[in-house]
């Protein structure tokens, strides 16, 4: 799509680009599309004096200066929606994985170590009928409500910028945070990364939570205190923690973490089907195609610079 009306330069390498590969490209593009793994700060936006347009192939934008991006005229755009089915589709497939300790059995078997059926192997802990706790209830925490139904799980959730009656209507009920926390069987995270949520839970919140809690993160790796949660799952103050983000990523191979057999952690794959990354694809070339004809973008981050 953009190399239909763009000269296009694309980065080849698995690995994000080095800082000084991203400032030394942009210094002559009018347009970027960019990743989550790519720093798009004030000071690689203030290197590019011809930049028109930014639009990422995320939902999330907290690697990008939207300030910056503002100040300069510059709308930034992003890929919200498309991936709310199946981010709620994986963040069910990992309360289940993690509820049954699927990873943990795959390893057992694999390793040889099935003998023969005992009645208590690899027990872990019923889905049907348990409470699942959200914290941040807009359209991911909504879908993931919505995947209880067949499992007659009780939905409780904390979100103060919700609409209360569109949760009643699913059957979901508002508590505080802290109540959240003490009543959950399992907890699912869907916030995003904001100096407020950052490290929401920390070791005080791992402390409020049941003993045989699971914890689903498919929201960003800084929502968790990692240090805190390597020191609630060792000490089983909680049950069990399956991942599909980290903080940093990746996670370094020798992080404490990856040595629990009660933490399962997957590499940020929660929107990783193949219809989905290619309509993200697809947007994120729309909102950049959209930028440089200086039309509207479908769908802007920073929609106030319309209005400069």
């Amino acid at each position: 799509m953009l190399r239909e009306t763009c000269d296009v330069t694309v980065w080849q390498e698995e690995l994000p680009p080095p800082r000084e590969v991203i400032r030394r490209e942009l210094a002559e593009a009018d347009g970027l599309l960019c990743l989550l793994t790519d720093p798009i700060d004030a000071e690689v936006i203030g290197a590019a004096p011809k930049l028109k347009v930014i639009s990422q192939m995320a939902v999330g934008f907290d690697n990008i200066d939207l300030a910056a991006a503002t100040s300069r005229g510059i709308p930034v755009g992003y890929t919200p929606g498309v991936l709310t089915e199946t981010t709620a589709d994986f963040a069910f497939a990992l309360l289940m994985a993690a509820a049954r300790r699927i990873s943990e059995a795959e390893r057992y078997a694999r390793a040889g170590k099935w003998k023969t059926w005992g009645p208590t192997l690899l027990m872990g802990f019923d889905v049907h009928g348990a409470t699942l706790g959200i914290i941040g209830f807009g359209r991911i925490g909504r879908a993931v409500a919505w995947r209880t139904r067949g499992f007659a799980m009780r939905v409780i959730y904390h979100d103060p910028s919700t609409d209360s009656d569109v949760a009643r209507q699913m059957g979901a009920e508002a508590l505080t945070f802290e109540d959240v926390l003490a009543e959950s069987d399992f907890l699912s995270l869907h916030v995003p990364l904001t100096p407020q949520t950052r490290h929401l839970i920390d070791a005080r919140a791992l402390g409020l939570m049941k003993p045989t809690a699971v914890l689903i993160n498919t929201s960003r790796g800084p929502v968790v205190d990692q240090r805190a949660l390597y020191d609630a799952l060792a000490t089983y103050r909680i049950a069990y923690a399956a991942l599909d983000v980290t903080d940093p990523e990746p996670i370094a191979p020798d992080d404490p973490l990856l040595m629990l057999d009660n933490c399962l952690i997957v590499p940020h794959i929660a929107s990783s089907s193949v219809q989905t990354r290619t309509r993200m694809a697809v947007i994120a070339a729309e909102n950049l195609l959209a930028g440089l004809r200086g039309e509207r973008m479908p769908h802007c981050a920073n929609p106030a610079v319309y209005s400069q």
